[in-house]
């Protein structure tokens, strides 16, 4: 088994800023992944392809890989006539990507997405059954091994509690939530598609006892006004912050979304995810290793002048 970090992640990010990795959803889909199909699956039916992904992240510079179980819960696996292998997907996740770092400390965080709907009365899910379905991936996650566990792409405060609670009640050695903001239809502020706003998350966050306050994705949140979003909550809670922004707005291409901000693009935007106290930064849709490894140039500068 390949080893695992010596130093915990919070001890680290007190210490330095660390590295992310970037996007799965979109290098799964350029290695082959049909557009709705079941990417959690790829752990068990197409790992090596997986672990090639992630591998290429570590060999840029991550020190944080994200397991590749975003949607691994039993109500998400369950559309896809899956829910008989949570276990199984999760458990390879983990595995995979502690693979991904061939015997190099790093940290693996066991991934906890949406569940894919609304609790009741607006959708189909109740608050019980979505409860359920978080425990039990939490708990896969930690009995696995994780170095902690990240509820992401979150717009629900109240999903948001749920997975956070499941998360804290798996003896998950550090819980990281983060939130998706949208850029507002007028073009100046962020918001959930629920109506959240970056204060109220931060807030909310830090009252429910988790370690890392953070944020990813989002429709039309570029690096620059996710800066903004880091700032506004860095003025509503103390928490270590992390930050994970899409490469550029995607563009419609033959029916599909593209991101095209290269990578030394986004790479000018990261001094100021960290200037506003991103403790964390990867990048999410769209982005490549070739993201990663410019993110690594400009962290390993940062953390040697704050070293000085």
């Amino acid at each position: 088994m390949p080893e695992t970090a010596k130093e915990s992640l919070l001890s680290a990010i007190g210490k330095r800023v660390l590295v992310g990795d970037g996007a799965m959803g979109t290098q799964l889909q350029a290695a082959g992944l049909d557009l709705g199909a079941c990417g959690e699956q790829w752990n068990i039916t197409h790992p090596d392809a997986v672990l090639a992904i992630q591998t290429a992240y570590v060999e840029a510079g991550a020190e944080c890989l994200i397991t590749q179980t975003f949607g691994a819960s039993a109500i998400n696996l369950a559309r896809h006539g899956l829910d008989d292998s949570v276990e199984a997907i999760n458990r390879a996740g983990v595995e995979i990507a502690r693979r991904a770092f061939g015997g190099r400390p790093g940290y693996v965080l066991g991934d906890i997405g949406p569940f894919g709907g609304l609790l009741k009365p607006f959708g189909t899910v109740t608050v019980e059954e979505a409860a359920a379905a978080f425990r039990q991936q939490a708990s896969i996650l930690v009995a696995a091994g994780v170095d902690a566990i990240i509820i992401e792409t979150q717009t629900s405060l109240e999903e948001l509690r749920l997975a956070i609670e499941a998360a804290q009640a798996a003896g998950a050695p550090c819980v990281i939530a983060s939130v998706a903001f949208d850029v507002t239809r007028n073009g100046r502020d962020t918001r959930t598609m629920m109506g959240v706003s970056p204060e109220k998350a931060a807030e909310f966050i830090q009252a429910s006892g988790v370690q890392v306050a953070a944020t990813n994705c989002g429709a039309g949140v570029d690096v620059h006004w996710m800066a903004q979003i880091l700032t506004r909550y860095r003025n509503a809670c103390d928490l270590p912050l992390m930050a994970k922004p899409n490469a550029g707005k995607p563009v419609l291409e033959n029916g599909q979304w593209v991101y095209k901000q290269s990578p030394a693009e986004m790479a000018a935007g990261l001094p100021q995810l960290i200037d506003a106290g991103a403790k964390i930064v990867g990048a999410c849709c769209g982005s490549t290793a070739a993201h990663i490894r410019l993110f690594r140039a400009i962290v390993d500068r940062t953390n040697s002048e704050r070293c000085n």
